[in-house]
C-alpha cells in the first residue's frame, strides 16, 4: 500500500506558519502544525532524493528512506539521520546548516551516506512578514513549497489542470 501523499499547499502553509512563529517569538506553533510541517518536508526530501539507503527519523512525527544506494531490508539501516522536529524544520528551511546542527549535536548521523548537507534546505524560508525568500537548493520536481499561492476554499474545484488556460 502506497503512503498517503500530503497536500503540498497545506504542507507549505504549515512550514510557513512554523517559520513565522520562529521569527516572531521563537515558540513553536501548535503540535498539529509542526507535525504537518515535518511530514511535508520529509515527503519533499523523499521526492527530491529517492532511494532506500538512508533513513531519516524525526520522532515522533515521521521517518522516510531516501538517497540511492544499497538498500536494507531488516533491522537498523546502515545510514541513519535522527533529529528533533525543531532542528529538522530549521534544516529544511535553511534557518540552520547541516554543519551547524552537527557541530552542536542537534542532529545525529551515522553511515557514509548520511550527510544531507548537499540536499538541504528543502523549501524556501518565509520571512517574518510572510514573504517567500530565495531557496538556495531549488527543487527539480513539482513538490516545491508554494506558500505565496492562495489556498482555494474547499469545494471550489481546484483539481489537476485548474491552473491551465481554458481551451
Amino acid at each position: 500500500m502506497a503512503a498517503r501523499r500530503l497536500d503540498p499547499l497545506a504542507g507549505a502553509a504549515a512550514v510557513a506558519a512554523w517559520s513565522v512563529s520562529q521569527a516572531a517569538s521563537g515558540e513553536p506553533p501548535p503540535r498539529a502544525t509542526v507535525a504537518l510541517a515535518v511530514r511535508y518536508t520529509l515527503q519533499v526530501l523523499a521526492d527530491r532524493v529517492p532511494g532506500r539507503s538512508v533513513e531519516v527519523r524525526v520522532p515522533p512525527y515521521g521517518v522516510v528512506q531516501c538517497i540511492q544506494g544499497p538498500r536494507h531490508t531488516r533491522g537498523t539501516p546502515p545510514n541513519v539521520v535522527e533529529t528533533d522536529p525543531q532542528t529538522w524544520l530549521a534544516l529544511a528551511t535553511g534557518a540552520t546548516t547541516w554543519a551547524q546542527a552537527g557541530d552542536t549535536g542537534r542532529v545525529r548521523a551515522s553511515g557514509v551516506r548520511a550527510d544531507l548537507g548537499a540536499v538541504l534546505p528543502l523549501v524556501a524560508p518565509i520571512d517574518p512578514a510572510g514573504k517567500l525568500q530565495g531557496c538556495p537548493n531549488p527543487p527539480n520536481r513539482s513538490t516545491a513549497a508554494t506558500p505565496t499561492r492562495s489556498i482555494p476554499p474547499a469545494g471550489t474545484g481546484s483539481g489537476a489542470g485548474s491552473d491551465s488556460p481554458a481551451s
